[in-house]
């Protein structure tokens, strides 16, 4: 039986906030922002904490937290502590992915194999998307599902200002997979999908939605400019 290498869970966690998060007052605002990011120092010793806006650019989401931990109990203590704080009934939790990496099936052997514990968090922008292939891609033969992969590999390697983050949800979650690619400039990245669907791949592809499109920020300034 193949062993599962040591990897890290990768939990995508988006808000959204109310309505009526708009209607109160400035020193409120402030307070409830404060304490919101002192209970983050606080919690996020076990954990490696990313921050993105998605303000404006859905309709569903206004920021995301991207956690990285090695155990999932960490994950929770972090999420579960900020869920007690006055800011918290202003938050819509609207989207959750879980996912944990470990080393690639297919890129053994290429020059940029992609890792089992990555560093993220380096890019300015970051797409993220849950990823479900059709059963029959899993009833072909290995041999052919690496050739279409390998190709799949092959045009990745075209955009080198583009790193990819690969995460294994089979059994976690909805989804097979959640990617995130992690890169400087958006146009660069719909090139990138744009060729990745020509790929023969792609026809194996069941959903590969909702995608969201983050700007690195910190939090602090993603929750003052929530309203």
């Amino acid at each position: 039986m193949e062993q599962t290498p040591p990897g890290r869970f990768l939990l995508y966690t988006f808000f959204r906030a109310t309505p009526g998060y708009l209607l109160l007052g400035k020193e409120e605002k402030g307070r409830a922002v404060a304490e919101y990011l002192a209970k983050v120092e606080e919690l996020r010793g076990g954990v490696a904490l990313r921050t993105y806006s998605t303000l404006g650019l859905r309709r569903d989401a206004d920021f995301l937290l991207w956690v990285i931990a090695r155990e999932l109990p960490a994950a929770q203590i972090l999420l579960g502590g900020l869920r007690r704080t006055a800011l918290a009934p202003h938050l819509e939790n609207s989207y959750a992915f879980l996912a944990v990496t470990r080393e690639s099936t297919y890129a053994h052997g290429h020059q940029e194999e992609v890792k089992a514990e990555p560093e993220p968090g380096q890019g300015e922008y970051l797409f993220v998307y849950p990823f479900v292939k059709t059963r029959k891609w899993y009833l072909l033969p290995k041999e052919e599902r690496q050739r279409m992969m390998s190709e799949h590999i092959r045009t990745g390697h075209q955009f080198p200002g583009i790193r990819i983050n690969t995460g294994y949800s089979f059994g976690l979650d909805d989804q097979d997979f959640v990617v995130s690619f992690e890169g400087n400039d958006p146009k660069e990245f719909v090139t990138l999908v744009m060729r990745l669907r020509e790929s023969a791949a792609s026809r194996y592809t069941l959903r590969d939605t909702p995608i969201f499109t983050c700007v690195r920020r910190p939090l602090e300034e993603i929750l003052w400019s929530l309203g």
